[in-house]
């Protein structure tokens, strides 16, 4: 097997186990219906709406049909946790949906609604109490974080991994960065299995928008600079991460890396989102275009 049939081999089954992140609205139930079932599904929770809406969506979807289940993984904001009190309510909330997969982020909130700041004191604090979550997944920032010192997001991550089973990558366009940012934490003992965030299917204007508000400015150059990329704009093609897989191939299959599959950010766009991951994965795995 030449090396790049054996690279489209491993982009296949990171395709395929790749999973969605989505984010809690009114509508979001119907739209989830694009999803294969017993698939996992990322929940989101926002700084405006806090963490009800997440919780109340696990509920809803945890009483569908069976032909309908998905695997749940709730996020888990720190920031909008108010006290050790409503962390055990939260807990027994999941683990009555039997949930098995939590995400705890310290969320973007301006400001805490209670005592936790930092998504380490929330892991402190659920091991402390004890739950039946059997993976627990925290944030990694490949380029940084707006209100985080890389030293200190370096070393809180060494804190956070005897608590938790795997790390998701925030969103970035420039491959080189991730793989870097890899060999880097690899250096420095970080060992949990890291799930790559990939932007989903998504118009232009929106994903630059979000890219700048979340601190990702330096990889949106090099979404910038991708051929065609105006042309994008103006006739209002959406982004397909192509160009990012095609960068991140050669080091996926990397042992040291440990790179499990692809967090797909859909931004709600499902159906495009599922589309393309599926027409991709078929692509790499033996289709006439392989």
């Amino acid at each position: 097997m030449n090396n790049k049939n054996k690279g489209h081999q491993v982009l296949a089954r990171l395709l395929d186990q790749a999973y969605m992140e989505v984010i809690p609205t009114r509508t979001i139930v119907d739209r989830l219906i694009h999803i294969p079932r017993h698939s996992y599904v990322s929940i989101t929770c926002s700084p405006v709406n806090g963490l009800e809406p997440t919780l109340q969506l696990v509920e809803e979807l945890r009483v569908l049909p069976e032909e309908r289940q998905l695997k749940l993984i709730p996020h888990i904001a720190a920031r909008m946790i108010r006290d050790k009190g409503h962390l055990r309510e939260i807990l027994a909330r999941l683990e009555a949906a039997r949930v098995e997969s939590v995400f705890v982020p310290g969320g973007d909130a301006p400001k805490p609604a209670g005592i936790y700041d930092c998504s380490l004191d929330v892991l402190r604090d659920m091991a402390e109490i004890g739950h039946n979550i059997e993976d627990i997944g925290i944030a990694a920032h490949p380029e940084g974080h707006p209100m985080v010192e890389n030293r200190e997001l370096l070393s809180l991550l060494k804190q956070k991994q005897q608590f938790a089973t795997y790390l998701v990558t925030q969103m970035c366009f420039d491959p080189q960065v991730l793989v870097d940012w890899l060999k880097k934490i690899r250096g420095e003992g970080i060992t949990l299995r890291a799930w790559i965030g990939l932007p989903g299917v998504a118009d232009m204007s929106k994903l630059i928008s979000l890219s700048l508000r979340i601190g990702v400015g330096q990889s949106v150059k090099v979404l910038m600079k991708q051929k065609g990329l105006l042309r994008k704009i103006v006739s209002a093609k959406p982004y397909q991460p192509d160009d990012l897989l095609a960068g991140l191939e050669p080091f996926l299959d990397d042992p040291e890396f440990d790179i499990p599959g692809f967090h797909l950010f859909s931004f709600n766009d499902i159906e495009r989102t599922e589309r393309w991951r599926v027409e991709t994965y078929m692509k790499f795995n033996g289709g006439p275009d392989a």
